[in-house]
Order: C-alpha cells, then sequence, then structure tokens
C-alpha cells in the first residue's frame, strides 16, 4: 500500500494544500493467489475534523488496512478549521477545492475512476458536515456521501455570543468562516436549505449514510438531519452506537462506511509485517 505525502498548488484557495492519498497500487499478492491487476480506482475524498490534518485518519483509523483490501483510493487533504465552505472575500474556497478541483488534479495525477458512481466523499465532526454539504452541492461527482458525528451547526449560527472560553464555538469565529450568519439558512452552506433546492429542482440525491454516538453532544442534530432525510425520501442510512466523539467511535464507524460503499470484496495482498501466509 502506498501512502504518499504531497503538496497541490490549488487555484480555489491560492496557495499549496498538503494531501495524503492512500493508492492500493504497489499492492503484492502471496505465491498461489491471483495476480493483482491495477485498474481505475474507485476513490474516498476522506476530510478530517477541527484542530485536525491529513494525517488524522492514517494515525487515528485502520483506514489505511482496510482500503488496501478493497482496492480503494482514499484522498484527504487538510482543511484547516474552515468547515469546508467558501469564504469569498479571502479566496478561501475550501467548497470549490474540496468538491471540484481537489477530484480533477487527483485524477489527473493518478488512475483513478472518473464514474460518479466510483466516486465518494465522507468526513468526522467538521468533516461530516464538509462531506454532506460538498457531496451535496457536487451532487454530478460523487455518489456516495458518509457522515460520522458531522458537526451539524449552521441552524443556530446566528444566536451566538463571544461569551464562551473556547473560540470555535464563538460568533467572530462562525462569522470568519460563514460570513454574515444571518444569511447562512438561505444559503448552500445549510444542509436543509441545499436539500429542499435540490428537491425542488428534481436532482438525484448521492446514497447518504450517516452515524453518531450515542455519548455525543452532536446527537440530536445527527438524528434531526437524518429524519429530514427519511421524511423526504432521500437515500440515507443512519446508525447510532455506544461512543463519544473520539477515535474509537470513527474507527469503528469508517469500517462500517467502507462495508456500506459498493466496493469489491476482501482482496488483501502481502503488506508489511505479515510475510508469512
Amino acid at each position: 500500500m502506498a501512502l504518499i505525502q504531497m503538496d497541490l498548488m490549488s487555484e480555489s484557495l491560492m496557495r499549496t494544500v498538503p494531501v495524503n492519498v492512500i493508492l492500493p497500487a504497489d499492492k503484492i499478492t502471496f505465491p498461489g493467489m491471483p495476480k493483482h491487476t491495477c485498474g481505475d480506482f474507485k476513490t474516498l475524498y476522506l476530510l478530517h475534523g477541527v484542530f485536525g490534518s491529513r494525517m488524522d485518519w492514517v494515525s487515528g483509523t485502520n483506514i489505511q488496512r482496510w482500503a488496501e483490501e478493497r482496492d480503494l483510493a482514499v484522498v484527504m487533504p487538510s482543511g484547516e478549521n474552515m468547515f469546508y465552505v467558501d469564504q469569498e472575500k479571502a479566496h478561501n474556497y475550501y467548497g470549490e477545492f474540496i468538491g471540484k478541483e481537489l477530484v480533477e488534479l487527483t485524477r489527473k495525477m493518478f488512475r483513478l475512476s472518473e464514474k460518479r458512481e466510483d466516486t465518494f466523499i465522507a468526513g468526522l465532526s467538521m468533516g461530516g458536515y464538509g462531506a454532506l454539504r460538498n457531496g451535496l452541492k457536487y451532487h454530478e461527482t460523487f455518489g456516495c456521501i458518509g457522515a460520522l458525528s458531522a458537526a451539524l451547526i449552521t441552524r443556530n449560527l446566528d444566536k451566538r455570543s463571544n461569551e464562551t472560553p473556547i473560540f470555535i464555538e464563538g460568533r467572530d469565529f462562525a462569522e470568519s468562516v460563514f460570513g454574515n450568519l444571518a444569511g447562512v439558512k438561505e444559503s448552500d452552506k445549510d444542509l436543509y436549505f441545499l436539500t429542499d433546492r435540490m428537491r425542488r429542482d428534481k436532482i438525484e440525491f448521492p446514497k447518504i449514510y450517516m452515524c453518531c454516538g450515542e455519548q455525543d453532544t452532536l446527537l440530536n442534530e445527527n438524528r434531526m438531519l437524518a429524519e429530514f432525510f427519511r421524511k423526504n425520501e432521500i437515500p440515507v442510512t443512519y446508525e447510532e452506537g455506544p461512543g463519544a466523539h473520539d477515535w474509537d467511535f470513527w474507527n469503528r464507524y469508517i469500517k462500517n462506511i467502507l462495508e456500506w460503499l459498493p466496493l469489491s470484496g476482501n482482496a488483501a495482498g502481502m503488506s508489511s509485517g505479515n510475510v508469512g501466509i
């Protein structure tokens, strides 16, 4: 399994962005096993949460091993703390970078499938919101969306104040990311608004998987959004389980997402530390 660490020059962000890529192109099979053939890989664009980086998923979960078993390419960009939305005044088009430019660039660089049904997006917490927002907005690109413990914070952003010791929960931070807070509910940064607009325009929705821990403070918002999807006959799978907002939960449920995605079966090969039959 190749783990590639690289820097990409982004036109959407007008700077260099660090990105990790898991690419199962170097898989070695045991004697007697069918020879591994390298085709156009199905691809998961996987987003980290607040305070995170491109390294989080590799260091916090078994995503590298599980992706190799399924012949899945995984692209993990650094999104800073910006919720993967566009900030026009600062030329920080994070949504455009994630939903369009990053896909185009990585398809040029690697043998990735260009089919919608082979292209997926997922993330945790802030990245869960980013996956839902950009997976829906760029619905022509992504066939499936996965959201783990999604930080669904946009419904009450306009009620925030700065009387909090945690800066990311303050009004100033929210305004720096989302702009005019009073206008968020009538924009594509609000998942309910975005969903209603897609329904009105009769757009085909990607398949959606959502999950949240039973001890997670974000549980109620995740339940509400999943129920909203169900009521509007949008294809959603929603699961809850023991756990909080932590890597123990995300490690368990990213495996569930990989099992839910339309991937090939187990195709494990020889890997580091695994030299015997």
